[in-house]
């Protein structure tokens, strides 16, 4: 018997069978959603074998799902509630070598609601939220609305030495700069800003900031003006410049990183323009021009500590992204009728 994240499982010749507590902590082993089981690691070697069925010191733990069947069970007030078997979906491994940090293990078919609430439980709404009052100053001073947003996102940092200084940036850089100090997730965990002291300018002089998650394309600037444009660059094609100059686009890549980072995630394959309307008619527009415009057309909508990114797919039909601060703000979107490829509600 081994314990994960909170969860036991015993591995044996014909099975292996998980057992786990009902509730709802992102730090332990347990339902995520209607199809996702999160077994939370760090886990050994020889577990981590048996998911993957790739590799092991023992031939019984190396076969296939079917002959070696992954059983989840949970308990609740009644007694162990079986929820079927799973299979490997993703995991992430850590330093040691052969070892799982986490697994994501699916369900099919998917849990009916009322069980999913037998063994995630739903939970209120907190009463504080990342809150809207940057939004009224993003037409006069998007600098001050940048702050504002990181600051309500993003809890305040451990440490209050003074943060290094940024170089000859523009004043926007720079704040941004200044409020990643204590806070090195805002600079990116999809895409990314470029550390102040990783900044270099390209064949064509202009000052590369940020790029893509795997180079596809980077982001620079002209250093010498206070709110210069962006060029999005993506090698052989032309560089193609953003709807927004600075202030306003690192508004925009926050927005996305804190959605793409959120917790509590919402997505959909492409749908038709009137779904994703209906979608996002309880939340407010960003009133900035389409992020991203020569790739992916992107506007954001937000809520009290929700962020909703639409992107326009051509042919009427758009993609939809959510991130929310706490499950229960996703539960409302639930009941629109609209096909979901991943939610956390």
């Amino acid at each position: 018997m081994v314990s994960a994240g909170g969860a036991d499982v015993a591995v044996g010749p014909d099975g292996t069978v998980i057992v786990a507590a009902a509730g709802d902590d992102l730090a332990t082993s347990g339902v995520r959603n209607r199809d996702t089981f999160a077994l939370v690691g760090p886990m050994p070697g020889e577990l981590a074998a048996r998911f993957l069925g790739g590799w092991s010191t023992e031939p019984w733990l190396r076969s296939g799902s079917e002959s070696q069947p992954i059983h989840l069970f949970v308990r609740v007030r009644e007694g162990a509630l079986y929820l079927g078997t799973v299979e490997h979906s993703q995991s992430g491994w850590g330093t040691a070598p052969y070892t799982l940090e986490d697994c994501m293990l699916r369900l099919d078919p998917p849990l009916d609601v009322d069980v999913l609430d037998q063994v995630r439980p739903p939970s209120p709404t907190p009463g504080a939220l990342p809150g809207l009052e940057w939004l009224d100053h993003l037409d006069r001073d998007r600098t001050t609305a940048l702050r504002m947003f990181i600051k309500s996102w993003y809890p305040a940092p451990a440490e209050e030495s003074a943060p290094a200084a940024a170089g000859e940036v523009p004043p926007a850089l720079a704040e941004f700069y200044r409020l990643a100090h204590g806070r090195p997730h805002i600079l990116g965990r999809q895409n990314f800003i470029r550390p102040s002291t990783d900044l270099h300018f390209d064949e064509d002089g202009l000052l590369v900031f940020g790029h893509e998650n795997q180079g596809a394309f980077y982001w620079a600037l002209d250093p010498a003006g206070d709110d210069p444009a962006v060029w999005t660059i993506e090698p052989p094609t032309p560089r193609q410049a953003e709807h927004e100059r600075l202030s306003g686009f690192l508004v925009q890549f926050s927005l996305h990183e804190a959605l793409i980072s959120a917790p509590y995630i919402a997505t959909t394959e492409p749908i038709p323009r009137p779904l994703a309307d209906l979608l996002t008619d309880t939340m407010r527009r960003v009133p900035l021009n389409a992020w991203l415009w020569s790739q992916y057309e992107t506007s954001f909508y937000v809520a009290p500590g929700l962020i909703a990114r639409v992107s326009d797919q051509g042919d009427g039909h758009c993609g939809v992204w959510v991130g929310a601060v706490h499950r229960s703000l996703l539960r409302p979107l639930a009941h629109l009728g609209v096909p979901w490829r991943s939610f956390d509600g």
